[in-house]
């Protein structure tokens, strides 16, 4: 009995074994079900098959595939792929397909907009036919960098880069350029020293150095006046003498001339204008029954001093503030000198002291034949300002 009960338990170990292989014996399927291997299942239909039926898979019996020849295995092709998408080879229009072109779809052919070029593609059109806008350089990471296109540039030599000896450029100094700049000027004849003014001054703004409103004002009022005036550039000639914004007089209403043509400011423009057309047109008129044809004049503007004395204090004439008359012509040609009359010319001392005693209304300070022996042979009218206001009228 103990012999028996020590050979269970290895009998019993070998015969669990045996036991298990026997009952699984058919979950193990034959080799040759598809003459391939495991893998049986195929599609039924053909990948791509449009013609509207399902596709169904099914598993093909043992017989099926013996009775069938064996053919190749075919695998499904990938979602992405053309071959899942129909687009492997061209397809008509008709089949709802389109085909994109090699060079890609157009969104502005398709909304009907004309091809639009680009700032990089205008640029680098420009480049290359010359006629860059921009400064262009060629020849980056050189020794020898040139400008290609336009505009020109100036060459090295010309712009004051200089190569040293060992073949580096050398950026002179700002004297050696400024006189490099003065040497083109000076050979290109042009005059840099100031800025020119433009023809009308009156358009620009006060605050741009433009004309001041009183000059523009006093303009106006020359144009009512029936002045004949241009504008000149400025006059200047030192701290004592010069106009900021003189007037070239040529003519008064009526057409009366200034001969010849008078530099003097718009203020002594317009005073002379005023009493021309209030009190010696009327006293011709009066004396002779004939208007003003022509008034000359000796002198406007003149950087002297008073009397051309030396060591005297500076004229009026030498800021444009003076006027010197010296004949007047009627239009009928009677010509009157401003000098001494004789003791029978009675209309022509009339007519001079008239319009002599008249205009201080209009000047602050008269002189002429009689006042002394700097203005015997003419009238003398200018603007000088004094303190006290007075007005020096020699009558």
């Amino acid at each position: 009995m103990a012999f028996v009960s020590r050979l269970r338990r290895p009998v019993g170990l070998l015969l669990i074994p045996a036991f298990l292989a026997a009952c699984s014996g058919g979950l193990t399927p034959p080799d040759d079900v598809d003459s391939v291997g495991v893998s049986a299942v195929t599609p039924t239909a053909e990948i791509g098959d449009t013609g509207g039926g399902s596709s169904s898979y099914g598993m093909e019996t043992p017989d099926m595939a013996m009775a069938a020849p064996a053919r190749q295995t075919r695998h499904l092709p990938k979602i992405d792929s053309d071959e899942a998408m129909g687009i492997g080879e061209p397809v008509q229009a008709s089949s709802g397909m389109l085909t994109v072109p090699e060079g890609g779809v157009s969104m502005d052919e398709g909304l009907g907009v004309g091809r639009v070029e680009g700032l990089a593609e205008a640029q680098a059109n420009e480049i290359a036919e010359g006629n860059a806008s921009q400064v262009v350089v060629g020849g980056i990471g050189t020794d020898m960098p040139q400008q290609v296109g336009e505009p020109e540039a100036i060459p090295m030599s010309e712009a004051g880069m200089e190569a040293e000896g060992d073949g580096y450029l050398r950026v002179p100094d700002k004297a050696t350029t400024r006189k490099r700049q003065s040497q083109q000027q000076s050979m290109q004849g042009e005059q840099v020293a100031f800025l020119p003014r433009l023809n009308n001054p009156m358009q620009v703004p006060e605050t741009m150095g433009g004309m001041p409103a009183s000059e523009r004002a006093c303009r106006q009022r020359l144009q009512k006046l029936g002045v004949k005036f241009r504008d000149v550039p400025r006059i200047s000639r030192g701290r004592s003498c010069g106009i900021d914004w003189p007037v070239e007089l040529s003519g008064l209403s009526g057409g009366i001339q200034i001969k010849p043509a008078a530099q003097v400011n718009c203020q002594i423009t317009e005073a002379f204008a005023r009493w021309v057309k209030a009190e010696l047109v009327p006293s011709a008129r009066m004396r002779y029954l004939s208007g003003v044809s022509a008034i000359h004049q000796m002198s406007s503007y003149s950087c002297r001093t008073m009397n051309s004395r030396r060591g005297a204090a500076m004229s009026e004439h030498a800021r444009g503030n003076a006027i010197d008359v010296g004949r007047i012509v009627l239009k009928s040609g009677k010509s009157i000198a401003i000098e001494p009359k004789g003791f029978f010319a009675f209309r022509e001392k009339g007519l001079l002291k008239s319009v002599r005693g008249d205009s201080c209304k209009y000047f602050s300070t008269v002189l002429g034949p009689g006042s002394d022996r700097y203005h015997k042979d003419h009238f003398h009218f200018d603007l000088r300002v004094r303190k006290s206001g007075y007005r020096h009228c020699s009558l």
